[in-house]
Parts: C-alpha cells; sequence; structure tokens
C-alpha cells in the first residue's frame, strides 16, 4: 500500500468514528503534582481550561496522610476573575484515594483551596491528579 493510500485509509476511518460519535476518551488537560506540608487555605497552582471538549473537571488525591492521622480533605473549585472576586465553584470532600468531581467548566483560569481536613495541621499528598 502507498503512502497516500495509507494517509487516506486513515482519514476515512477517522471521519467514520467521528460520525459515529466516537471521541477520544481524554481531558483536554492534566496535570500531575503533589502536596507538600499544606496548611487551610493554600492555593494549587492555576491551570486555563480552554473548555474544548466535555470532560468533567476533577482532582484525584493518592496516599494522603498528616502530622496526626488522616481521613478527610476539602478542597473547593474556584474560577479566577480579573478585577474582581474569584468565583466559588464549590466545595468537595476527598477521602484519599479517590476523585473529586466538579462537571464540565466554562472556559477560565481555575484553581484549587485546601479549606480543611480532619486530623494535624499540615497535609502531604503523594499524588495530586488535576483533570480538565
Amino acid at each position: 500500500m502507498t503512502n497516500l493510500r495509507k494517509a487516506t485509509a486513515i482519514a476515512a476511518g477517522g471521519v467514520v468514528l467521528l460520525g459515529l460519535g466516537v471521541t477520544p476518551a481524554h481531558a483536554e488537560n492534566h496535570r500531575t503534582t503533589y502536596i507538600s506540608g499544606w496548611e487551610r487555605g493554600h492555593e494549587s497552582s492555576r491551570w486555563y481550561d480552554k473548555n474544548s471538549d466535555n470532560i468533567r473537571t476533577a482532582v484525584s488525591l493518592t496516599t494522603c496522610y498528616t502530622d496526626s492521622s488522616f481521613s478527610s480533605a476539602t478542597l473547593k473549585l474556584s474560577k479566577a476573575i480579573d478585577f474582581a472576586p474569584d468565583e466559588n465553584r464549590g466545595s468537595r470532600t476527598n477521602y484519599c484515594n479517590a476523585t473529586s468531581n466538579w462537571g464540565d467548566e466554562s472556559a477560565g483560569t481555575y484553581y484549587f483551596t485546601l479549606t480543611g481536613f480532619n486530623g494535624g495541621s499540615r497535609l502531604s499528598v503523594n499524588s495530586v491528579g488535576i483533570n480538565w
């Protein structure tokens, strides 16, 4: 098969899949990071969601611990608004090794705040996955 025929077959296959409503099963973007010794009120770095998909905004925490005994953490998602107070998009309780979902958010710059946790005064998390 020539390169032109291969390219044509691949393009035709893609058109057929899109015509059937099959779309890639992945978020617009994602980031993996960690938390080290955060106190209540600490904010994550920010990310920009273009809202070019129908994928939910989600934060997953894996392997959580505090300087005491950890049971859950509360995360608040905010949308950054220029020259105005940031928009609160809701809080979720995460029990670790779990994912907190906010749904499909509109385009904008987002971040989460650690608003609380049970057990101790500082929270550490080995893996924080952010999908948008």
